[in-house]
């Protein structure tokens, strides 16, 4: 008896996406993309007040994760690889070149170093679509009168969002929706 593979899908839990968001093998996940707000141009009143809303929030709504994460690939794999090329090559052509190329992941990974993306997100065990749908139109009312500003993730940002945090692409949007499936 041959033995089933199990598929990447499978092991982290991932069913399906839905109408909402994404279903895995234990809930449902909604999730709200926010938009970010520069705290450092901010007085410390106004920093002030929006961690009180932020923790009204949380207060009123405790159910509510919070997810951070970057909003751009990691440069570090990339830039090992440039490094261990430098140890190993001896054409001088070709390491100035790939000093050039570190320089430039240098660069651009210090221009993206504070590109940090923040979603709320809602998890849903039993409830039906009508109670789903309800709940997320409170929510979304929630965190607008809290003065955040958001909005609920479609299809393409959820697939980014997971390619970013899986490591496969921060083109997560081009990944097919079922494993060994074309985009």
């Amino acid at each position: 008896m041959a033995k089933k593979k199990n598929s990447v899908q499978k092991l982290i839990g991932f069913d399906k996406f839905t109408k909402y968001g994404i279903k895995t093998d234990r809930s449902e996940f909604v999730f709200f993309h926010v938009e970010p707000t520069n705290i450092s141009v901010l007085s410390p009143e106004t920093v002030e007040s929006k961690i009180y809303h932020l923790t009204a929030l949380l207060s009123l709504e405790p159910d509510l994760e919070i997810i951070a994460l970057d909003s751009c690939e990691c440069f570090d794999s990339n830039k090992n690889y440039v490094r261990k090329r430098l140890q190993i090559e001896e054409n001088e052509a070709v390491r100035n070149l790939l000093n050039a190329d570190l320089e430039f992941l240098d660069s651009i990974q210090v221009e993206m170093s504070s590109a940090r993306e923040f979603v709320f997100c809602i998890r849903f065990r039993k409830e039906k679509e009508e109670q789903i749908f309800n709940l997320i139109n409170r929510v979304s009312k929630i965190i607008s009168d809290h003065g955040f500003i958001s909005h609920k993730m479609a299809k393409s940002e959820i697939k980014r969002m997971l390619g970013l945090y899986f490591g496969a692409s921060m083109y997560g949007d081009e990944i097919p929706d079922t494993e060994g499936e074309p985009a």
